[in-house]
């Protein structure tokens, strides 16, 4: 069919062109991808992942695709992209556009799975592997505009298993340069493998949501490219038969506009949000007005004394997965309001040490729990664009200490500088690299369009 808003897709998919990459969007996707390594490789660490690759060498099958933090270990192409996926998210690390979804850690393992699977005379330029990139996020990106409803914080379906596994499709049909038709298909069969319930949030399982994203994507893109078909009107909405809308209570599809002077990059409007800590998003409006009233709390009192704390008053939307009173594990931590502002106030500071086994069960830091207590202000809605972080520490004195943020440093409102950008890579870097290595990724990155095979990297 023509005319419908999934063959507008599919050819948006098939004639974007390099030269449709604006400078903006080239430098923030690069950005991107230099952070998402940087997230994996830290992730390579985790248990979470030990599980996942113990799995995945199960298979004997092609090794052709390398494993992040493991030299010498390689996979098949869908296996590594499964598993580099679960590097990334491991830690809720990862990075996060508004609506709603972890954009890089969908798409980035998939295409370094598929450089390096390609034979040696048909390797993918940096170029091509720049702009499939960035055809993964404009349809991850466009996918979450057709509902309203995927512009808050998400109660039924983990975003990146739904768009992510579409925009891994997405950006895989570019680089293995699929037909009109076979994006049409590969879209389609995507639909088929996606979706993931937020029930498995601050989980181990939760990972996989990402993991499988990239190699479901991967997959779809590979079963289109040998002959596979699928629903042509899997993106539009059909009375009486659900594709892609069965993810959505609300789902109003538009079709995409060709690449060209007339269409502009979502990328271009909104850069992205990075972390400075390994947390859910979230985490971070409550863990600055913390470390803004802590502050407070030195020049009033002279030291960090919890002690002369009554009640610690945290105002935060209304979120149930992330309004975790006690967490018990690390990943209930991540995924923890009261948490991660008592971590905070306590420490100064959110990190990787925050979450460890030691950490989280301190006995000062449960004294501190104990004082939390919760209140949602209308005005507070679940929306990454619209949210804020309050925390006042309210004192046996009487008196009462206030922090409050409504944009942390980080989000796509106040981006990282290129300068803490780079601290955070090498920082999670150095867990498993030797320095020359962390500086050459830099380097390979920073000059991607002119690298002459993207497998390099």
């Amino acid at each position: 069919p023509e005319d419908t808003v999934t063959s507008s897709f599919a050819s948006f998919i098939r004639a974007a062109r390099p030269e449709h990459l604006s400078p903006t969007v080239r430098q923030r996707s690069k950005r991107m991808i230099l952070d998402s390594i940087g997230v994996g490789l830290v992730g390579s660490t985790t248990r979470v992942f030990d599980i996942a690759l113990r799995y995945c060498r199960l298979y004997s099958s092609v090794a052709v695709s390398s494993v992040y933090g493991k030299p010498g270990v390689k996979l098949s192409p869908t296996l590594a992209a499964f598993t580099n996926g679960v590097a990334t998210h491991s830690m809720d690390f990862d990075d996060t556009w508004h609506p709603a979804t972890h954009p890089s850690g969908a798409i980035l393992p998939a295409l370094l799975a598929a450089s390096q699977m390609l034979p040696p005379n048909t390797k993918p330029n940096g170029l091509d592997f720049l702009l499939a990139f960035n055809v993964g996020l404009e349809v991850q990106g466009r996918l979450m505009h057709f509902s309203t409803e995927a512009h808050d914080i998400p109660k039924r379906f983990h975003p990146p298993s739904v768009v992510g596994t579409l925009g891994s499709a997405a950006a895989t049909a570019k680089l293995l340069s699929l037909s009109s038709a076979q994006c049409c298909h590969a879209l389609g069969i995507a639909a088929s493998l996606a979706g993931a319930p937020m029930a498995n949030a601050a989980t181990q399982a939760k990972p996989l949501h990402v993991g499988n994203a990239t190699r479901l994507g991967l997959e779809a893109a590979l079963l289109a490219g040998r002959g596979m078909e699928a629903n042509p009107l899997i993106l539009d909405d059909i009375p009486g038969c659900s594709g892609f809308s069965a993810f959505y209570s609300v789902y109003q599809p538009k079709p995409l506009s060709a690449p060209g002077e007339h269409h502009e990059f979502l990328l271009e409007k909104q850069d992205i949000a990075f972390k400075r800590f390994p947390a859910h998003l979230g985490m971070h409006w409550v863990v600055d007005a913390a470390l803004s009233v802590r502050n407070l709390f030195i020049n009033y009192a002279g030291s960090f004394s919890p002690s002369l704390i009554r009640t610690i008053m945290l105002k935060i939307p209304v979120s149930k997965y992330i309004n975790r009173p006690f967490p018990s594990s690390e990943h209930q931590a991540r995924h923890s309001f009261q948490f991660n502002a008592c971590a905070a106030l306590l420490d100064g500071e959110v990190g990787l040490g925050s979450f460890s086994e030691s950490s989280i069960h301190r006995q000062e830091l449960r004294e501190l729990l104990d004082k939390v207590v919760v209140e949602h202000p209308e005005d507070n809605v679940a929306n990454f664009d619209k949210m804020y972080g309050e925390v006042a520490l309210l004192l046996h004195s009487g008196d009462v200490l206030t922090g409050k943020c409504d944009t942390f440093y980080g989000h796509w409102r106040k981006p990282l500088s290129k300068e803490s950008l780079l601290k955070k890579f090498r920082s999670n870097a150095s867990h498993v690299l030797p320095e020359e290595k962390i500086e050459a990724i830099i380097t390979l990155v920073d000059n991607l369009e002119n690298l002459s095979d993207s497998s390099q990297l």
